[in-house]
């Protein structure tokens, strides 16, 4: 039976708290009660003093008290049962990592996109990631958000707990509309509808413009995740083959005129895998397509901001030859700002914003203001350019070279990319197999057939030239390509 029985009050819980360590008082608290619950001191169903009890005893406040009781019930340790009091927690039991999979390890398992993603949030280093789409963190801006953070925190309090509005906090439409400018692209702050993300403008763009059973193209390859999104909502997904300056304009025609798509979703700027950008010819034609066969043109530019410019690499954006007429374009900060900072954008026509706004209020209410303010701060601080620009500087000094690595170890680089962070590498055998090689050596590599919405066998795959600084990574693909 538990021990139900509460501490003497007179007998310290914790040991003696110093007022001159550096640490505070609460801090003290917590950890030392927390450690006599793993060390089981205190047993599971023990009741903790009263916050009055404790605090006498041990000679702090009763805020303290409530502060470290709070924490703890926070991290699991404690549980407040109202009227009665504080208890020890019941542990769960640790979860035991099951064994691999052989069948996985050995190759013969199907590897589809969850298994990717679900393998880029695991808890593995950075440098044994070189299929991961994201950059390091140490790369990221991580002081200037905890800097936008610390400035909001001391803003009214309650700007931080009510509801913002669903078409999001407006002085961040409004320094949008600025960036979108500087790209050539005209959005009042009416057009724009804030997203937790671009994955969440994809979903809510197809959820308002296509019904079950609607053909939604993309590219081939694409950014694999919307496949499986689109599919769920119903839509017959159909990919378009894309080639070093855009996609094949005679299979788009003729797919048009067959299945007569809703939505056409493409990168125009730094295609995820390839890195490679749409020329001004194509852009022509694609929008001349759209309107013949009655099509919405997605624009994903969530690369935007790690492309150097058009004085490195000549860039065509659809918005901006179309302005937001036949184009919806999409926008974030996950690549350049932080992965968890689930800030993105939509910018349309005023009508289909109005409708955007109203579908994603009858979804989620609205998106974190907070983020939003985050985002906010940064961009209208002026430092976000430099920061984008030493990211770009980054990925210049490693590019070439770590081409030139691949190319020598085997792999095949058809249109070698001038910018951005990826490269689209032709291995010449399954990479599935060479995924499940990788994996076996805790090592995660990006398969092209998930990149694919036919998902067929592929010797193609995603790397990720940040990521391919790691010795363990080469020494792996070295070997596993001269098998």
């Amino acid at each position: 039976m538990a021990n139900t029985q509460s501490p003497t009050p007179a007998m310290p819980l914790v040991a003696l708290l110093s007022r001159e360590s550096g640490e505070s008082l609460a801090d003290q608290i917590v950890r030392s009660i927390a450690a006599r619950i793993d060390d089981k001191v205190l047993r599971s169903g023990a009741r903790m003093p009263s916050i009055r009890a404790f605090a006498q005893a041990h000679r702090v406040s009763p805020f303290t008290v409530v502060a470290s009781y709070d924490r703890l019930v926070a991290r699991g340790y404690l549980e407040s049962r109202r009227g009665a009091g504080f208890y020890v927690r019941e542990k769960a039991a640790p979860v035991v990592r099951s064994a691999p999979d052989p069948a996985v390890e050995q190759g013969t398992a199907a590897m589809d996109v969850t298994w990717l993603v679900r393998n880029m949030f695991r808890q593995a280093p950075y440098q044994q990631m070189p299929g991961t789409g994201v950059l390091p963190s140490e790369w990221l801006d991580g002081a200037g958000i905890a800097n936008a953070l610390r400035a909001i925190s001391r803003q009214h309090p309650g700007t931080l707990v009510n509801y913002g509005v669903p078409q999001g906090f407006l002085p961040l439409r409004q320094q949008l509309q600025e960036k979108l400018a500087a790209l050539d692209i005209a959005a009042a702050p009416e057009q724009i509808v804030t997203t937790a993300g671009v994955t969440q403008a994809l979903d809510m763009v197809a959820r308002e413009f296509t019904q079950p059973g609607d053909t939604i193209f993309v590219d081939d390859p694409a950014w694999f995740l919307m496949f499986g999104s689109f599919a769920a909502l119903g839509a017959r997904v159909i990919g378009i083959p894309r080639l070093a300056d855009g996609p094949d304009l005679q299979a788009l025609a003729q797919l048009a005129a067959l299945h007569q798509p809703k939505l056409y979703v493409i990168n125009s700027v730094l295609h995820n895998p390839s890195s490679t950008s749409l020329s001004a010819a194509k852009a022509f034609q694609i929008l001349r397509l759209a309107e013949e066969h009655d099509f919405i043109v997605v624009e994903d530019d969530i690369y935007c901001d790690l492309h150097p410019g058009p004085a490195i690499q000549p860039v065509t954006r659809l918005a901006t030859m179309d302005q937001l007429r036949r184009v919806i374009y999409l926008g974030g900060f996950s690549k350049t700002l932080a992965a968890n900072l689930r800030v993105g954008y939509i910018a349309t026509s005023h009508e289909r914003a109005q409708r955007l706004a109203d579908r994603k209020m009858l979804q989620t209410l609205t998106t974190s203001e907070i983020g939003e303010r985050v985002v906010y701060k940064v961009l209208s601080e002026g430092t976000f350019r430099k920061h984008t620009d030493r990211i770009c500087s980054r990925l210049d000094e490693l590019r070439s070279r770590t081409v030139r690595q691949m190319e020598r170890i085997g792999l095949k680089i058809d249109a070698t990319p001038v910018a951005g962070m990826f490269v689209w590498a032709d291995a010449g055998r399954d990479t599935n197999v060479l995924a499940a090689q990788a994996m076996a050596q805790d090592l995660l590599l990006a398969p092209g057939s998930l990149f694919s919405p036919s998902q067929l066998p592929s010797s193609r795959m995603r790397l990720n030239i940040a990521a391919m600084q790691e010795p363990a990574v080469w020494r792996f693909l070295e070997k596993a390509l001269q098998n």
